[in-house]
């Protein structure tokens, strides 16, 4: 194949004036690279200088065709325009890659053209090798000469140490567990990349326990480290902003609104200036206070209590939320157009439950921050973690709270363990307290649904419908119709009828306990 090469004429080097060394000439004088036809780009104001250069690689190596190709700039440090005409000279070249290997020389031109060159070669819109030539050094005879192929495997170590940075970041984001969910991992990847690469609203979602509020630290962490904020992490319990002070400890409060000293407030958006805002159980949040948030966040701009000025805080945004936010915004419970400012980037944390494989790394990481918080070494007995662990798997083992269970679980056993050994009967009775905690607490809470339902006729519900009725009644106060509501608690012996009528099945079972949607 023959070798060709493209290059700026290097109005400065090719003239030879500083050293005897020039770039352009010394393409043809290397043995071990035969360039078969060599393209200088030129303006037009450097014919002379061109036409000289051709002649001196044509006496230099006769068998070398030289050819001149005239592209003229007004501004060769003008990005938009050297980028525009190479990209209108490789789009009218007829590259032809059977015959032909070609090359760009990156020594000669601006710096603009030399980034405009690797662009165009990195997107294949210059299906071309690079080539970067220099002067020889002091005890030196020949010109240094190397030739970069974008694609060659000998750049591997590169890509790999990108990779490796990568990798270091969902660590971190991951708290250093080695996880091996495949859902999760493919999940903090994600997060990792929006973290890298975007400054737009996250919206963090998941049952209560499943890491929310540790994910929204290390994203702020992560966020610091890649220097994409300089401020601090500013967290606000979105369900503990009620009573009258929940606007002035949000947006902030004027002296002059209360007229008493010590009464003013900079509130918490302002304190998250430049930084990381996180707003825990968003959902929880009341229409009056979603409404002045919504301007906040698009505009960086609120009115404190008691002020007739704006003032000014920009920061990232972090939502977190335990229930289903369409749901709410179906009921009308929550602002459609807050929603979608927060979901630009939309992450739901898994279950414990659902991440077996991992219960065991996070087993270890909970070990050894319990070692550091009690300051003494703990462990299991091998009888005792095994049976821990296969209880911790099981499928039947629901843990209700996620993580926060998990982790007084692991805490209760490392606080009592006797000589920081964890022993098999110890592990049995952490098994029965959190069986019966859990037990007790679902019964408690379904009891309460229904009574919130039905009043005293609760107690004429037997045991085994209140499991099911309080299901039922949990599902209808997420969905947006009695249809809607059918259609989810039917879901499989539906497909199974001919005719599908779960609004009217619906109503029949509320029938049974005579209760009425609009009651629900």
């Amino acid at each position: 194949m023959k070798n060709v090469v493209i290059g700026f004429l290097g109005t400065q080097l090719d003239m030879g004036k500083k050293r005897r060394w020039k770039p352009t000439l010394s393409l043809v004088s290397h043995d071990h690279f035969k360039v078969d036809r060599l393209e200088i780009l030129f303006d037009m104001r450097f014919n002379r200088l061109a036409k000289r250069v051709q002649r001196e690689i044509k006496e230099a190596s006769p068998d070398t065709e030289v050819l001149l190709q005239q592209l003229d700039l007004n501004d060769p440090w003008d990005f938009q325009e050297v980028y525009g005409k190479l990209f209108d000279f490789a789009r009218s070249y007829g590259f032809d890659d059977d015959r032909e290997r070609y090359h760009v020389h990156l020594t000669t031109g601006t710096h603009v053209a030399q980034i405009c060159w690797f662009l165009l070669t990195e997107s294949r819109h210059v299906p071309a090798h690079l080539i970067q030539t220099g002067p020889p050094g002091p005890e030196e005879e020949t010109p240094k000469f190397d030739v970069i192929d974008l694609d060659l495997s000998r750049y591997n170590a590169l890509q790999q140490r990108f990779d490796q940075l990568s990798r270091e970041h969902s660590d971190q984001l991951k708290g250093g567990i080695k996880t091996r969910n495949l859902a999760y991992n493919d999940l903090i990847d994600r997060v990792e990349l929006v973290t890298s690469n975007s400054d737009e609203p996250i919206l963090l979602l998941g049952e209560t326990g499943t890491g929310k509020t540790e994910l929204a630290e290390r994203i702020h962490s992560l966020k610091l480290d890649r220097r994409r904020i300089k401020g601090r992490l500013v967290h606000v319990n979105c369900a503990t902003l009620n009573g009258p002070d929940a606007m002035a400890t949000l947006f902030g409060q004027r002296r002059s609104y209360l007229g008493a000293a010590g009464t003013e407030r900079s509130g918490l958006l302002r304190e998250a200036d430049g930084g990381l805002l996180f707003l825990d159980d968003v959902d929880e949040l009341n229409p009056n206070m979603q409404s002045v948030l919504l301007h906040a966040i698009e505009t960086g701009r609120f009115y404190p209590l008691g002020s007739d000025h704006e003032i000014s805080s920009r920061f990232h945004l972090i939502a977190g939320a335990n229930r289903d936010l369409r749901s709410l915004t179906a009921l009308g419970h929550f602002r459609q157009d807050l929603l979608a400012r927060l979901n630009t980037w939309s992450f739901t944390l898994p279950a414990l439950r659902t991440r077996p494989e991992d219960i065991e790394a996070n087993l270890l990481h909970e070990l050894g921050r319990c070692e550091r918080d009690l300051g003494t070494h703990v462990g299991f007995n091998a009888n005792a973690r095994e049976n821990y662990l296969d209880f911790a798997k099981d499928p039947a083992t629901r843990w209700p709270g996620n993580f926060r269970d998990f982790s007084s679980s692991i805490r209760r056993l490392c606080t009592l363990a006797p000589r920081g050994r964890i022993t098999r009967p110890m592990v049995i009775t952490e098994i029965q307290t959190l069986q019966a905690d859990w037990k007790s607490a679902q019964s408690n809470d379904d009891f309460k649904l229904v009574a919130d339902v039905m009043g005293d006729a609760v107690s004429d519900v037997d045991p085994f419908d209140l499991v099911q009725l309080a299901q039922v009644i949990r599902i209808c106060r997420n969905s947006s119709s009695l249809s809607a509501a059918g259609r989810t608690l039917f879901a499989v012996s539906r497909s199974k009828r001919k005719t599908q009528n779960d609004a009217d099945r619906l109503r029949k079972y509320l029938g049974k306990f005579d209760l009425e949607w609009g009651a629900i």
